[in-house]
């Protein structure tokens, strides 16, 4: 364990949608770094008990909490559950989230609910239930799993880029409301990421995304991680920042 993660270890994390991707990948960091990690899973509870099995390997305490971010009362149940195991909340990893879409003048309702419901509220929801935590603690870390698509916008996907703008707003306002109690709140915003949920592409268009991902960034789950890595670590003097 390097020196950043000694100013980490013992901490405890919450990540939401852990089982798999970039959840997955954020909590395996973690653990390494010697923070204790709430797996939070909606349906996978298998692939959930995998992540915690790897984090115990690791030497870190680790407990899955199904749930979904959307529901209020679910996420009170995930925060409610790390403080019983743990006594404390200091970090927060918002990283559930869906991706479906629809040209907007044939968008079911249904679909533009339950992504708004899901990447944006399902954001809040878990922010409304740490938050008290850690300001009692006088310390927090608060990551936004966003995306470009709510800087540039996507076309077809007109309810997912809604969603994840409203979420980098979100977080800009969270981290001028937060800072006075210690606590730090950023967004992370990733391109395209080769992950279980970039599989719902067709072949020619998840063919044509991978070509651009190759000539432009590292599409790996482990190249988002070092940059939520740096935003954990990070003292309260640069309190927001959204990267790509």
């Amino acid at each position: 364990m390097n020196a950043n993660g000694l100013e980490l270890a013992g901490r405890v994390a919450i990540i939401t949608g852990a089982s798999r991707g970039i959840g997955r990948a954020v909590v395996n960091r973690l653990a390494e770094m010697g923070v204790h990690v709430v797996v939070n899973y909606l349906g996978r509870k298998e692939a959930a008990e995998e992540v915690v099995g790897s984090a115990h390997e690791m030497g870190v305490g680790a407990i899955y909490v199904q749930g979904d971010v959307s529901n209020v009362k679910d996420a009170d149940k995930v925060v409610a559950a790390a403080i019983a195991q743990f006594k404390r909340v200091d970090i927060l990893v918002c990283n559930a989230g869906i991706w479906e879409g629809a040209p907007v003048e044939s968008m079911p309702e249904e679909i533009w609910d339950r992504t708004i419901d899901t990447n944006l509220k399902g954001t809040w929801t878990l922010c409304r239930a740490a938050v008290p935590h850690m300001k009692q603690q006088g310390y927090g870390r608060i990551v936004i799993v966003s995306s470009t698509a709510g800087q540039r916008g996507e076309a077809n996907y007109s309810n997912y880029a809604a969603s994840k703008g409203g979420q980098i707003s979100l977080t800009k306002a969270l981290s001028t409301e937060l800072g006075p109690y210690g606590i730090t709140v950023n967004a992370v915003a990733p391109g395209w990421v080769d992950t279980d949920m970039s599989i719902l592409l067709s072949v020619r268009g998840h063919r044509q995304c991978s070509n651009a991902i190759q000539k432009t960034r590292d599409a790996r789950s482990s190249s988002h991680v070092m940059k939520l890595r740096c935003l954990v670590l990070q003292r309260l003097s640069l309190s927001t920042c959204s990267s790509a």
